[in-house]
């Protein structure tokens, strides 16, 4: 990465301009033509350095009901139940830990009874039994932004 790749992503983490033309604008803002900003982009996401670009909603202010789950899967199952579990649109997070539950994942889904479906079918369709769910009780939100200047 070089310095403009640096600011690039220090804009987008939390100034992406919410507009039309918003890569002609981050251009300006880096003095860097658009199509320039619109490939080195591409190529970060290509590198796996940005996952994704989106807008992060309160789910709970927009009526969602959201979940926390930890899994214990077994070594020769986590590939599988990892492709079954990012099948889901609702997961927004999917994360192997060294933890007797090893794969933690969140689900936020139109209300409990839909998430609880989702987990009866990730059980059916992996055969991985030992899946907590741990509803959000309570939202602790932090801005977390990577200085990379």
């Amino acid at each position: 990465m070089d310095d403009i790749d640096r600011k690039l992503l220090n804009e987008i983490q939390s100034h992406f301009p919410i507009i039309k033309t918003p890569y002609e604008a981050l251009g300006t803002r880096l003095n860097c033509p658009e199509d320039e900003i619109l490939k080195r982009v591409e190529r970060l996401r290509k590198e796996g350095i940005i996952r994704r670009i989106g807008g992060n909603f309160d789910s709970k202010r927009l009526g969602f009901a959201t979940t926390l789950c930890a899994a214990k899967v077994s070594d020769d199952k986590i590939n599988r139940f990892v492709e079954v579990v990012n099948q889901y649109p609702e997961v927004t997070h999917n994360y192997l830990r060294n933890h007797y539950y090893n794969i933690w994942f969140t689900l936020v889904a139109l209300n409990m009874k839909v998430i609880n479906r989702y987990i009866e079918e990730i059980i059916r369709d992996t055969g991985v039994r030992e899946i907590l769910n741990l509803p959000t009780v309570r939202t602790f939100k932090i801005l977390v932004d990577f200085d990379l200047a």
